[in-house]
């Protein structure tokens, strides 16, 4: 099990090179990039010669140690707006092949989910199964997989709470990957997003089980709010949690998806920040191999 995590907020402030010598310094054995922007042109990958940049980080990345494990691509996948969602869907296909250069296994690609959720689940099932099935030549081409994920919605009367959306629930999630039936296509479970949605952790990762749950977003959060932070600081079970997934045998990674941890810190002190979430990450690893 390799600890991994994403590269978002130290990429943003130092770029992908330091943000890559950072993490491999911290102690991180990998790394989760993250391609959260539609078609970014301030950003040398979304650029022309994309491809040489992208062989060049991974070079890099080589060069001192640390690999991609996975990507995140840009989100979300759809909007009420179809003229905007041919850009959308073109960016996330480019990121695909980013993310295949630089040598990740998966990329997690977000559920379409622009409709209100509990009146329109059908219809956005459909939308979904279609959308998931077009990447599948796009995974051959570039030798990646997609990982689906379970997602939340802001509540539309009063947009203060949330509400289950796409794969909120395990039966759900495990119809999805099961009727798309590609060896391409997986799960990635958000533990922030199980607890979002109130949904109990026992039953969506025993549901998943190891045959369907390919990779993590590993974040701690308080029921409340999709706070992204390290585990330990909140309410998720996290003894419960890695006993669960050595019970339905995880074969894949462990990633963090905590960025705003880093947040009230100082800039200065992020690699020392780094480090410390390494030491959280080994952790959880040693609470999994020993359940």
């Amino acid at each position: 099990m390799l600890l991994s995590t994403q590269t978002s907020r130290l990429q943003s402030k130092f770029g992908y090179k330091k943000a890559f010598e950072i993490l491999k310094n911290a102690g991180f054995d990998a790394f989760d990039l993250s391609l959260f922007h539609p078609l970014n042109e301030n950003d040398e990958l979304y650029k022309e010669d994309f491809r040489e940049y992208a062989k060049e980080l991974k070079q890099y990345a080589d060069s001192i140690g640390i690999v991609c494990n996975q990507s995140h691509a840009p989100f979300p996948s759809s909007t009420a707006d179809r003229a905007q969602d041919k850009p959308i869907y073109d960016s996330i296909i480019h990121a695909m092949e980013i993310a295949s250069i630089l040598g990740a296994k998966y990329i997690i690609v977000h559920p379409k989910q622009h409709l209100p959720y509990r009146a329109n689940e059908k219809v956005l099932k459909e939308i979904n199964i279609e959308f998931y099935k077009s990447l599948i030549p796009y995974c051959e081409k570039f030798d990646i997989n997609v990982a689906v994920e379970n997602m939340w919605q802001m509540n539309p009367i009063g947009n203060h709470t949330i509400v289950n959306s796409t794969c909120a629930r395990v039966e759900e999630f495990c119809e999805y990957i099961d009727e798309i039936n590609s060896e391409r296509i997986g799960g990635c479970l958000d533990t922030g997003h199980v607890s979002l949605c109130g949904e109990d952790m026992s039953v969506m990762i025993r549901g998943l089980d190891g045959k369907r749950l390919k990779a993590l977003h590993v974040h701690d959060t308080d029921g409340f709010r999709d706070l992204h932070t390290l585990p330990f600081t909140a309410k998720n079970d996290y003894a419960l949690i890695m006993k669960l997934l050595k019970e339905i045998n995880y074969d894949g990674d462990l990633t963090f998806e905590a960025d705003q941890f880093y947040a009230n810190f100082p800039t200065d002190i992020y690699p020392d920040v780094a480090h410390f979430m390494q030491i959280v990450g080994r952790q959880l690893i040693k609470m999994f191999n020993e359940a």
